[in-house]
């Protein structure tokens, strides 16, 4: 048998340790199979399935045989399962759906004791745990992990190698595009990888670099099924974002660092961001743009979605969330507004449900090992607990203030350009002195007042447009000057500038 991965030699071992009963939690029925005939002809022994529709069936070979007669109903399987004539690995599809049945966890139970005696293992295949309380004792849980690249990687050639073979489309990919096509699928399933480039090819008859992109959207139905994530498709790049020059090129530096290269380096992956500041001045903006940059897929986190009415389900919920992002990694997590999410955390008004997911997640973001990369950001320092705060949550904490002059200047630039309007016939410069105090955000506004004024007056817009909504226009800064003066005090010695 080909060298097996650290889930099915747990399995192997479990086997040959006479475990009678293993619960194996897992979507991909078709790869377990494939996984299990391997180990059941290593052992000498035969392997059977069992379904609902079906009942019990045994494999001869890669061909399933005939079903065994009334053995569709889980007890008669059971039951039936004790006297197969040869030693066996019994597969039981779906079968977490019958465990709230007592009668099925008896005879459950009541085999698990008979098969220590025999060589026979049962194995419940299910996508989720639902293990009760009788059985806990008696059974042995392994996750099985998705796909590796490696695992993508052999899917990738072997597809390449049929439609060449067929003729029926042409593959022209170069072997770091086939890395990052790879990495793009990370986190699949192999059957939703196998979707994923059939549907690149079917588009235009060819497989190559330019299918990222569908690749990576394919990923946004993992994200919309767990109910949790929203899946952001971006193309906002770092030339959108103005300013921000000490920022800029902390991520630059870290771009490449979920390469292989880089763990042949010696580098873990980078754990994420914490980006403070007023109000508008691009920290949304700048998560956007680092997904865009190092071709990351972006999925954000509503902490809103996490709480729930049933006592205890919030914090399943964010341990579901981090598990489907997980799953997708690399990949770029983005937590706006950090501080409203976890408001509670430490009072006890919720009965202590917000302290509990904040400690699920703070213990998550200290640990984490996969390349999960956090940009969390918050507007308000006296609402964040001093917890999320601590050397090792983040790698660094950046502190976003009102541009300056250079930086206003720069943000103007880059909103007419979008705005398909030319620069250099507008009075940059003079616009940029007369918004002291003014963020990205209300700069950005100020060009689309303008635009509405021009269109309303039936004209072209003009430097008189942009002035006039200028003078109209009272900033955050002003308006709240105490709140903002407050938190550039406090980010002053606390944090790392961003420009």
């Amino acid at each position: 048998m080909s060298e097996q991965p650290p889930f099915l030699r747990e399995i192997d071992t479990l086997i040959r340790a006479r475990y009678p009963l293993l619960y194996l939690v897992t979507f991909e029925e078709q790869r377990v199979d494939a996984l299990l005939g391997e180990v059941a002809r290593a052992h000498g022994k035969e392997l059977v399935e069992w379904s609902a529709t079906r009942g019990l069936r045994v494999f001869t070979g890669a061909l399933r045989g005939e079903p065994i007669e009334n053995t569709s109903e889980p007890v008669a399987a059971l039951m039936h399962v004790q006297k197969l004539p040869k030693p066996s690995i019994v597969l039981l599809k779906d079968f977490h759906r019958y465990l709230e049945d007592a009668l099925v966890v008896r005879t459950l139970r009541e085999l698990g004791n008979a098969l220590k005696s025999g060589f026979t293992t049962v194995l419940v295949v299910a996508p989720v745990l639902k293990l009760p309380e009788e059985l806990e004792k008696d059974v042995s849980v392994v996750d099985v992990p998705l796909p590796t690249k490696t695992d993508l990687l052999q899917l990738l050639r072997e597809i390449a190698r049929l439609v060449t073979k067929n003729r029926k489309a042409t593959v022209d990919l170069t072997a770091e595009q086939a890395d990052s096509l790879v990495s793009a699928a990370h986190g699949l399933t192999l059957s939703e990888a196998e979707n994923a480039f059939a549907k690149a090819i079917a588009r235009d008859n060819r497989l190559d670099g330019s299918d990222l992109r569908l690749i990576l959207d394919e990923k946004s139905q993992v994200i919309r099924k767990s109910g949790l994530l929203e899946y952001y498709s971006t193309d906002q790049a770092m030339t959108d974002v103005g300013g921000l020059t000490h920022l800029k090129r902390w991520l630059d530096r870290r771009k490449n660092a979920f390469s292989e290269a880089a763990r042949e380096f010696g580098l873990p992956s980078p754990k994420g961001l914490l980006l403070l500041g007023v109000q508008g001045c691009g920290k949304s903006l700048t998560a956007k743009a680092i997904a865009t940059s190092w071709k990351l897929p972006l999925v954000r986190l509503d902490m809103g979605r996490i709480y729930s009415g049933l006592v205890g389900s919030s914090e399943e919920n964010l341990r579901k969330a981090i598990r489907a992002v997980e799953s997708l990694a690399p990949v770029v997590l983005w937590v706006d507004e950090v501080e409203k999410g976890l408001a509670g955390s430490t009072g006890s008004n919720d009965t202590g449900v917000s302290a509990r997911v904040f400690g699920t997640l703070l213990t998550w973001l200290q640990e984490k090992t996969s390349p999960v990369f956090v940009v969390a950001t918050a507007n308000r320092i006296e609402s964040l607990p001093p917890e999320l705060l601590r050397k090792g949550r983040f790698d660094e904490i950046f502190f976003i203030d009102l541009p300056t002059e250079e930086e206003r200047r720069e943000i103007f630039n880059i909103q007419l350009k979008h705005r398909k309007r030319d620069p250099e016939k507008f009075p940059v410069a003079e616009l940029a002195k007369s918004t002291t105090q003014f963020s990205g955000a209300e700069i950005e506004q100020l060009v689309v007042a303008g635009l509405y004024d021009a269109f309303a007056d039936g004209v072209e817009l003009t430097p008189e447009h942009l002035l006039t909504a200028t003078k109209e226009t009272p900033p955050l800064a002003v308006t709240m000057a105490e709140d903002v003066q407050r938190l550039r005090d406090w980010a002053r010695t606390r944090t790392r500038p961003a420009s």
